[in-house]
């Protein structure tokens, strides 16, 4: 009877006094049991409790303490009389929509094997140490149930539902294991368990659970609730552990695609040197060629080259783990996008493999036809061509047009604004590649390349070459005003050139282009300096200005001048900025998050929409688009040598703490700090689209992140005590930049300031930088004698027999220099496909679950705010794309800059904000 009676004790001094628990309150210093409270509190939050009590008097004597010890234990024996309760689990598999034959099969089986016992079974796991175990206390199992019953349902998600006996010992679940004993590996997106409390518990699994014939263990999926590494509940500890030691693997063998390992390699797969030495490529990645690591996949070595790694043609898939794989619905907009470039190349490719005849585009109507007619063949091509391959006659209709291109953005408010330099120096503010602009500081420019290899490292550019055009400043008045700017690839084309030029069908220049800001807030081209490597001393031939027209031949000599800018400009915006720097520099990071943070650490959490499909994408660019004869090789003028461009550019130029947007802004001179100024500083060039749209966005995401920091981090010793958080970023300098680990400016990870600092520039270049150096490539670029990746001619000079081609045919001679019809169909088909938003996108703001994401409470409400934040910035946007003040992105044939526009429908629409780089 007083075993069941509800009591507390109080200890005063060193006297225990009893007292009834009808009181109607009881001191703070009170322990109070009720066998209410038994369900959700086990044994180690009561002993807790009374440490708690106990601790805040002064010690009795022994004797009393002796007492008290054995009354707690004999009433806390009687009162934890195991008291049963059941608990139903739903979990939600989202199912493919679309099935071959093969998978409906196993889907059957599946089903009726799930019937006989060969089933689905769900673990309970408590954050609880089962004292007698030394082991997490679990549940016992429990079969999915519905399996068989829903075999032929023909939604995208099926819910089936399990139910567990706990005992009131059980404490909180912190943990679900699942057994997969289907023949067939399935997508759990979801589980929710309910009956341990008003609120359900939520654990977020979006992952694929592999049948045990190819993984035997059971897989681990934690609640949502974070837990920084030493706040673990001592039931989770080990599984913490173990998951992420299962998630680096040893580092040895090869990858299966069921696999879910993260590791580090080298870039040693992007040349086939078993099809011969034309067909190797350097090894990327180490003293000679530094480079970022990629996604190892421990396939077997070429057989002529030992350092190289055999390769795998697209599209038979490169090994990433099974969870960075493409869902379905991006599955299909690729395939789409395949079979456009199938049947859009198909023609031109065929046509140049029967036919002597030259595909060189003979006028502007021809390319206009691209996006009019399609593809149109004389008869007598067409005939051959049917012969060829009979299939491809359903293609034809009566031998007109085939297969039209859509009609580029950049076309569609003014057909001709691309011919002029108002247009051409706008889109260095607005365009595709908006982050190369500087401010010029000093003139004339200065190379930094070596003088005695690359010749004097002045510039060409003379003072009376720009004087007449800066509305009537100096040179050093307008450098003083903050009215000069440049465009300067001079150094990092001028080592390749000697190269590049040896190349069939491939010329270039190293090229630097001054424009001068009008009073207007526009920009104008005032010189463009062509250089190519001295062929010996005081060459009078190695570098050339031109400046704006003042005649017909002029005119086409600065047309060509300003396409040889464009194809630089072009290469560099491919293989540096977008390619190597959102790329390529992310994916370390991305592995080693894998492989160091835990799923219930808060900072994966943070950034887990942001890691989605990026490593995926990147494997596919090493199989078809940055490899050996590639997209890339074959498109742009560096040809062979793009990736070692590339290389060297990572090499002088890359530093993590220079790619913030902010930073990059100072960096290059366009702005100024400024604390005055809402952002903190001050851009010299007030309507520069590209970064006013952008720090719209980089300050939305910088308040969302030091918020959901100052929430994880307290104090600057949570910080630095974090070991899952120090060794991921330490992992991903020494393991995923090794060539630069001792780099100096790489920051600190000490401070909350520090984390948040480093994840807003993480966040900002997988989301906002790759979006506005992705999703324009075809609307703004599509349009091949606007910016052609790649130029084949150099500019004659009087006295050069082609001087007296360019002045007899002008028209004729320029689009000569452009791509050919091959090239240029092969061109715009993959920027099509790299500018199209799948149906699938998440964007930025966005989260597939945004209520269950996390268990904190506070975050998700944090997360509606960023949601909120992230919509004003585009209603900010739209404002500005309707100011006639802006004149770079409003006016008479001028386009809105909207590739910092959040929002975006499927499709391409040259705007979209995707969370990540998947594209």
């Amino acid at each position: 009877m007083e075993a069941q009676m509800a009591f507390s004790i109080e200890i005063r001094n060193s006297w225990l006094i009893q007292t009834p628990s009808s009181s109607s309150s009881s001191s703070s210093n009170a322990l109070s049991f009720s066998r209410s409270m038994l369900p959700m509190a086990g044994a180690a939050e009561r002993r807790r409790r009374w440490r708690q009590c106990a601790e805040r008097r002064p010690r009795m004597n022994p004797a009393m303490a002796a007492a008290v010890t054995e009354r707690i234990v004999r009433m806390e024996t009687e009162i934890e009389k195991p008291v049963k309760f059941t608990v139903r689990a739903a979990a939600t598999v989202r199912r493919r929509r679309k099935e071959d034959v093969k998978g409906m099969i196993a889907n059957q089986i599946d089903a009726y094997s799930d019937k006989i016992g060969r089933n689905v079974v769900l673990e309970l796991i408590s954050t609880e140490i089962d004292p007698r175990t030394g082991a997490p206390r679990t549940s016992k199992r429990a079969e999915l149930k519905g399996w068989f019953e829903k075999k032929d349902t023909k939604a995208e998600h099926a819910v089936y539902t399990a139910e567990f006996t706990i005992t009131s010992a059980f404490g909180e679940p912190g943990a679900i294991a699942v057994l997969n004993r289907h023949h067939r590996e399935f997508y759990l997106e979801s589980i929710v368990v309910e009956g341990f409390g008003p609120d359900p518990i939520h654990f977020t699994c979006s992952s694929w659970v592999q049948p045990t014939r190819i993984h035997p263990n059971k897989r681990i999926f934690f609640t949502n609730k974070p837990y920084l590494p030493s706040e673990t509940p001592p039931g989770l500890r080990m599984l913490r552990e173990k998951e992420l030691r299962e998630l680096r693997g040893d580092g040895t063998g090869e990858r299966k695609l069921t696999d879910r390992v993260y590791d580090f390699a080298t870039y040693n797969d992007l040349g086939n040197p078993d099809k011969g030495a034309e067909c190797a490529r350097p090894l990327l990645g180490g003293e000679d060629k530094p480079y970022p690591r990629r996604m190892r996949t421990g396939r077997p070595p070429a057989s002529s080259d030992a350092r190289a790694e055999s390769r795998v043609e697209y599209p038979v898939p490169v090994y990433v783990p099974r969870d960075e794989a493409f869902e379905e619905g991006k599955e299909e907009m690729l395939s789409d996008g395949a079979l456009k470039a199938l049947l859009h190349n198909l023609v031109p490719s065929l046509v140049a493999s029967i036919s002597s005849e030259s595909i060189d585009f003979k006028g502007f109507h021809e390319v206009d036809n691209l996006f009019k007619e399609g593809i149109r063949l004389k008869q007598t091509l067409q005939d051959q061509l049917l012969q060829k391959i009979p299939v491809v006659s359903k293609l034809f209709e009566s031998g007109e047009a085939l297969l039209r291109y859509d009609n580029p953005h950049i076309l569609t408010k003014d057909k001709f604004a691309w011919l002029r330099d108002d247009e051409f120096a706008r889109q260095t503010l607005a365009g595709i590649n908006p982050i190369n602009i500087e401010r010029l500081q000093a003139f004339p420019p200065v190379s930094q390349l070596d003088p005695a290899v690359y010749g004097p490292p002045e510039s060409a550019i003379k003072e009376e070459h720009i004087a007449g055009h800066l509305d009537g400043m100096s040179v050093q008045q307008a450098i003083a005003k903050n009215k000069l700017y440049i465009l300067d690839y001079h150094d990092i084309y001028l080592p390749f050139l000697d190269q590049i030029n040896a190349q069939d069908g491939r010329k270039a220049y190293g090229t630097r282009t001054i424009f001068f800001l009008t009073s207007l807030g526009t920009l104008k081209p005032v010189a463009i300096e062509l250089s190519l490597p001295p062929m010996g001393p005081n060459c009078t031939r190695a570098k050339r200005v031109l400046t704006p027209p003042t005649d017909a031949t002029s005119n086409w000599l600065w047309q060509l001048a300003k396409a040889h800018v464009c194809s630089n400009d072009a290469g560099v915006h491919q293989l540096v900025n977008h390619w190597l720097k959102t790329h390529a520099c992310i994916e370390p990071f991305i592995i080693a998050a894998h492989r160091q943070l835990s799923a219930m650490h808060p900072i994966y959490k943070l950034l887990k929409p942001h890691m989605r499909y990026t490593l995926e994408i990147n494997a596919i660019a090493r199989q078809i688009l940055i490899n050996g004869d590639g997209v890339i090789e074959s498109g742009f003028t560096p040809g062979r040598y793009c990736v070692e461009m590339s290389a060297a550019a990572y090499r002088d130029h890359w530093r993590f703490d220079q790619e913030g947007l902010p930073a990059d802004l100072i960096r290059r001179g366009m702005a100024v700090e400024d604390p005055t100024q809402p952002h903190g500083l001050r851009l010299l060039i007030e309507d520069y689209p590209y970064a006013t749209d952008g720090l719209l966005l980089w300050s939305a995401i910088e308040r969302w992140v030091h918020t959901y920091v100052s929430a994880c981090y307290p104090s600057v010793h949570h910080v630095q005590a974090d070991t899952e958080l120090q060794s991921w970023y330490a992992e991903s300098i020494h393991s995923g930049h090794p060539d630069k680990r001792h780099a100096p400016w790489w920051p600190r990870l000490s401070s909350p300031a520090d984390v948040a600092s480093f994840l807003t520039t993480l966040i900002w270049l997988a989301s906002a930088q790759h979006a506005a150096l992705n999703f324009g490539q075809y609307p703004l670029g599509g349009y091949v004698p606007c910016r052609p990746p790649l130029m084949r001619r150099l500019i004659p000079i009087p006295g050069d027999p082609e001087f007296e081609n360019l002045t007899a045919d002008p028209h004729r001679f320029f689009l000569s220099a452009l791509p050919s019809l091959t090239q240029a169909t092969t061109f715009m088909t993959v920027i099509d496909t790299l500018s199209t938003h799948s149906a699938d996108e998440e964007y930025l703001g966005e989260r597939p679950e945004p209520d269950a994401w996390t268990g904190d409470a506070a975050m998700v409400r944090a997360a509606r705010e960023f949601a909120a934040d992230v919509r004003r910035a585009e209603e900010e946007m739209s404002r500005r794309n309707s100011d006639p003040q802006r004149r770079n992105r409003c006016g008479a044939g001028v386009l809105p800059y909207e590739l910092m526009a959040p929002s975006s429908t499927p499709g391409i629409t040259c705007r979209g904000v995707p969370n990540s780089v998947t594209i």
